[in-house]
Formats: C-alpha cells, sequence, structure tokens
C-alpha cells in the first residue's frame, strides 16, 4: 500500500512540476540527475560485490566445519554468517521497484525470506523426524535443486533457503526463556559421532544451502555491473527520471512499510521472539541498523566497503539541496537520526522490547524511521 501511495505522490508531483518550469525557480538539470544515478548504480555494485564475497567467505567457514566439526570451527562460521550479513542488510534497499532482486524473477525470497518454520528444514524440539534433512524416503538427494523448489512449498513459512535457512542450521532454535539464541552442537555436523541424526545430509543440506546464495548474490552482482543487463536499463539517459523515481521508492518503503512496520513495530507489539527478523543469532539488532544505514547510504550517494574503502559520488541530497534547502537538511537530519537511534538499540532484541529502556530505544527508532518517510515522499515530488 505504502509503495502505491508514494508512486501516486510521485506522479502528482511530476505533473505539477512541469508546469513550474519557467518560473525562474531553482532547477536541477538531467545531466545533474544522471550523476546521482551513475553513482548509485556504483554503490549497488559494490554493495552487492561485498554480500558475494562475504558469501565466499562464509562458504570457506562452512567447508571447514564440514571437515571438522569442532565447537571452534562452528563458531568460525557464525561469525562469517554474522559478516556477510552486514553489506547484506545494506542492499535491502535496493528493493521495492521491481529491479532484479525482487521483480517476477527475483531471488530475494530465496535470499531473505522470513520467519522460518524450524521444522520444514530439521528437527526441532518436540519433533526429531521432522524437515527435510531427516526425511531421506521423500528427498533422497539434497543439493541446490532441491531446496530452491522447496522455499516457500506449501506455506510462506516452509523457508527452505538463504540466510535464515543457514542461521537455523548454524544456531539452532531457540529454546531460551530470556536472553540467549540458539545452541546447537557442533557435533550436529559431526558424521562419525552425530548428533541429532543424519548429520551427513545436514552437512550437504547446509553446502548446498551457501551455494545456492552466492548463485544468487552473483546474479545481482552480473546484472549491476558495469555492464550488466539491468544496469545498462537503469541508468539510461532515457531513463533517468523513472531511476530517481525508484531510487526514492526503495527508500520510503524500506523506511517505512518493512523496517518500521514489519520488522520492528510486530515485534515490539507482539513482544514475541518468533516476529525477529534474525531470530536464531539474536542479529536483529545490527539488521535494523544495516537497513537504516543503507537508507542513508543511497541518499548521501556513499557506501563504506568490507575492506574499509569508500564509494561516494553525487547523491540525492546534491539534487534536493538546490530546490529547497530546508527540505534536504530536515531529512539529513532525520537520517542521521534514525541510524544513531537504530545503534543505540541493545542486544539481543527480543529482551530489549520487553524492558522499559530497551522499547523506548526501539519505539524512537520506529517513529523516525516513520518521520523520514513523507520527507521522501516530499524529496522525491521536487525532482519529478
Amino acid at each position: 500500500m505504502l509503495k502505491r501511495l508514494l508512486a501516486l505522490a510521485i506522479s502528482a508531483a511530476f505533473l505539477v512540476s512541469c508546469g513550474d518550469d519557467d518560473g525562474g525557480t531553482p532547477s536541477v538539470s538531467s545531466a545533474d540527475k544522471q550523476e546521482v544515478v551513475d553513482n548509485y548504480a556504483d554503490i549497488v555494485y559494490a554493495t552487492y560485490s561485498d554480500a558475494l564475497s562475504t558469501a565466499e567467505d562464509l562458504e570457506d567457514a562452512i567447508d571447514a566445519l564440514i571437515a571438522n566439526s569442532s565447537e571452534a570451527n562452528l563458531t568460525a562460521a557464525k561469525e562469517a554468517w554474522l559478516e556477510a550479513r552486514e553489506p547484506y542488510g545494506q542492499s535491502e534497499v535496493f528493493r521495492f521497484y521491481g529491479g532484479p532482486i525482487d521483480d517476477e524473477e527475483g531471488p530475494e525470497g530465496q535470499l531473505n525470506a522470513w520467519p522460518l518454520d524450524e521444522a520444514f528444514i530439521d528437527y526441532v524440539e518436540d519433533d526429531a523426524n521432522t524437515g527435510i534433512i531427516q526425511n531421506p524416503e521423500n528427498f533422497p538427494t539434497i543439493n541446490k535443486e532441491l531446496i530452491a523448489a522447496q522455499n516457500e512449498n506449501g506455506s510462506e513459512t516452509n523457508i527452505s533457503s538463504g540466510y535464515h535457512a543457514i542461521e537455523f542450521l548454524l544456531w539452532g532454535q531457540d529454546l531460551s526463556e530470556g536472553a540467549g539464541g540458539g545452541e546447537r552442537p557442533a557435533t550436529d555436523f559431526n558424521e562419525e559421532n552425530c548428533t541429532g541424526g543424519n548429520c551427513d545430509r545436514r552437512n550437504d543440506y547446509l553446502k548446498a544451502a551457501v551455494e545456492l546464495l552466492i548463485d544468487d548474490l552473483q546474479f545481482l552482482v552480473d546484472q549491476w555491473a558495469p555492464n550488466g543487463e539491468y544496469r545498462v536499463a537503469f541508468t539510461a539517459e532515457s531513463n533517468v527520471d523513472d531511476a530517481i523515481a525508484n531510487i526514492f521508492a526503495g527508500m520510503g518503503e524500506l523506511s517505512v512499510g518493512e523496517l518500521a512496520g514489519e520488522r520492528m513495530t510486530v515485534a515490539y507489539e507482539n513482544k514475541s521472539k518468533e516476529d525477529e527478523h534474525s531470530c536464531f543469532s539474536d542479529n536483529t539488532h545490527r539488521d535494523i541498523v544495516t537497513n537504516a544505514l543503507g537508507i542513508k547510504n543511497v541518499y548521501f550517494g556513499a557506501y563504506k566497503r568490507v575492506d574499509g574503502t569508500t564509494v561516494s559520488g553525487p547523491g540525492l541530497n546534491s539534487l534536493v539541496e538546490v530546490l529547497d534547502a530546508d527540505l534536504n537538511a530536515s531529512l539529513e537530519e532525520n537520517l542521521e537520526a534514525s541510524v544513531d537511534a537504530a545503534e543505540l538499540i541493545e542486544a539481543p532484541f527480543d529482551q530489549e522490547f520487553l524492558n522499559d529502556e530497551g522499547r523506548v530505544r526501539i519505539k524512537t527508532t520506529i517513529d523516525l524511521l516513520k518521520a523520514q518517510g513523507p520527507k521522501i515522499t516530499e524529496a522525491a515530488a521536487l525532482l519529478l
């Protein structure tokens, strides 16, 4: 609904602005817009490239865990998963306009779908024989093709692939009453002294899941590479206004509908672990920060890569500043404040929404994310 409202607002504003061009008011040129679109494409490519490289690091850590199922190697695989989430979280602002990540054929649902029914993949507390891993009769061979085919098969919570499937396999169910995530033992991956049953199939599943993750990220990198098919069309001179509209749509939808709404308000109101984004690892607090940071990256036109270097150039703020300096200052301040507020949310998120101080920190962030939504729409209206 928010996306449709934003699109309508942008369209209406387009009609109005066409009538104001000859009034001597400040304006930005198509060339100025083109520089912003080109820099945006550079940021998308760099962010997805970092998501891919960190997923490859995760694969290396999983290979080491499968070869030697020690607690140290399980811990290293978990740390690699946490590192991989950092760039991917910042990439989610590139959704919501039918780009390669989430058009009809896009891999978003295969990469980051949640919430996840653990019993669809592996054993759970009350059922040792459930899930794809525990059913060799129905699923004799576990590979990428099987995992892709089973994703969301029969239910939206039948998630078989992506970051959260791998997260569940590494951490296990979160059965804690208070603080704490999943506590899967490393012996669940030990084929000689196996716990949890079917360790060989669990290893096959984990390996295939990370291979599928890499395939999907490679597809996105290829689409946004300098000569990538989608990037060439997105950055075409004839497409510059549509590109600007899409960039704003991604910012607005992630800020208000997805992050402030689905990912924060639902958990805040229900006070339920089942409603937090990364429930097995207790990494939800970082999911929130990286999403908010991704929105800021796009507006300011800068992204800090995992190697410490920065991709930067003209951002949307450089255009809005010309047309409405007060609005630009207000939006910049709001974006900075939302990231700062998100960084104050303490881990674990599922305990933060249970205590008074934590609830204030969460609510403050939600309010700031919601407040920047109308400003994003107003800024888009100036340019289109």
